[in-house]
């Protein structure tokens, strides 16, 4: 099994938002919602439009579901960039279907049609790096990090048991850490 890669370049999330919105606003939503929650594709693709929608149709402020892996109860607020994707995503959708459905059936979407859908759309770009639906959850760490959340903060949101786990999950490297007494110079 290789090792994938968050989206670090915020020039190639927003690329890869154009590509995926102008194909199918569900496979955009997938990827909004996965770079800004940090849940696993497992997570993801059970969730249902009631889950992300109250009875009139208003999307949620929070979205509280029980982790597919660990067990654990997550409840976390939609950022605004989801609630605006979300919004156009779900006006024709029935509360009791699944979010990220399949047309080829009542369900969700398979993970092996989240991994293509991403992968399509990232060769299409020309990102050449090993990329899955992992991807998504890492890009949601590492832009936290970049964005001086604390790494214990980041590992408590990714459920791993220790700072250095995360900061290999997320991909920052020796090398990352070397530049900051490098670059400082006080």
């Amino acid at each position: 099994m290789e090792y994938v890669q968050p989206f670090r370049d915020k020039k190639v999330l927003e690329t890869m938002k154009k590509i995926l919105r102008s194909s199918n606003l569900r496979d955009y939503n997938l990827f909004i919602l996965g770079i800004n929650s940090g849940l696993r594709i497992s997570d993801l693709l059970i969730l249902k439009v009631s889950d992300v929608c109250d009875d009139k149709g208003k999307i949620k402020d929070r979205i509280a579901i029980r982790e597919k892996k660990t067990n654990k109860l997550k409840d976390f607020p939609l950022g605004e960039t989801s609630k605006k994707a979300l919004k156009e995503y779900v006006v024709n959708l029935k509360p009791e279907e699944a979010l990220f459905a399949s047309r080829k059936g009542r369900g969700p979407i398979t993970r092996q049609q989240a991994y293509r859908i991403l992968n399509d759309a990232a060769r299409s770009i020309g990102i050449k790096e090993q990329i899955d639906t992992h991807s998504l959850r890492k890009t949601f760490g590492y832009h936290a990090f970049q964005a001086g959340v604390d790494i214990t903060r980041i590992q408590k949101l990714l459920n791993h048991s220790s700072p250095s786990v995360t900061l290999a999950y997320i991909g920052i490297t020796q090398d990352d850490l070397d530049n900051v007494y490098l670059n400082l110079n006080l």
